[in-house]
């Protein structure tokens, strides 16, 4: 099952190169799940992303810093309800979501009315724990979406 979910995060996201969908930086969210915090951190971010003390043990310092760069929206998904409830939004017309295969593959489907980039995790320690990001696939994204 991972070789299709790998080939639907593939399609998709050729599919919108060839749409180049563009809005404005209100619009984009850049959405990332919660296992990408460093398991032996401390703060809170779950509830607020203001907790992050930005020690640089997670990619999610460099992802505020994305967010503030740019002028983007950014959440947590905790989970895949709240995850497709902030994608789904009215003001949210571009996504940038980070996550498993699965859960991308999962996402993509029930948000098929949204632009979609789909950014899949790395997974070094295992599934839901201290995964990472190639943060140039990020940024490489948010300007597609912005220019």
């Amino acid at each position: 099952m991972e070789f299709i979910d790998k080939k639907v995060v593939s399609i998709n996201n050729l599919m919108l190169k060839f749409r180049k969908k563009k809005c404005s930086p209100k619009n984009l969210l850049i959405l990332f799940p919660h296992c990408i915090q460093n398991s032996q951190c401390k703060q809170n971010v779950r509830n607020d992303l203001n907790e992050c003390k930005r020690c640089g043990k997670c990619k999610i310092k460099d992802l505020l810093e994305f967010s503030e760069k740019y002028g983007v929206n950014i959440s947590l998904a905790t989970g895949g309800r709240v995850a497709l409830q902030r994608v789904m939004a009215e003001d949210i017309h571009g996504v940038i979501a980070i996550a498993c295969e699965k859960e991308l593959r999962t996402g993509l489907m029930a948000a098929m009315s949204k632009a979609i980039f789909a950014v899949p995790n790395l997974r070094p320690h295992g599934y839901c724990k201290d995964t990472d990001v190639y943060l140039d696939e990020v940024k490489e994204a948010i300007e597609k979406f912005l220019t």
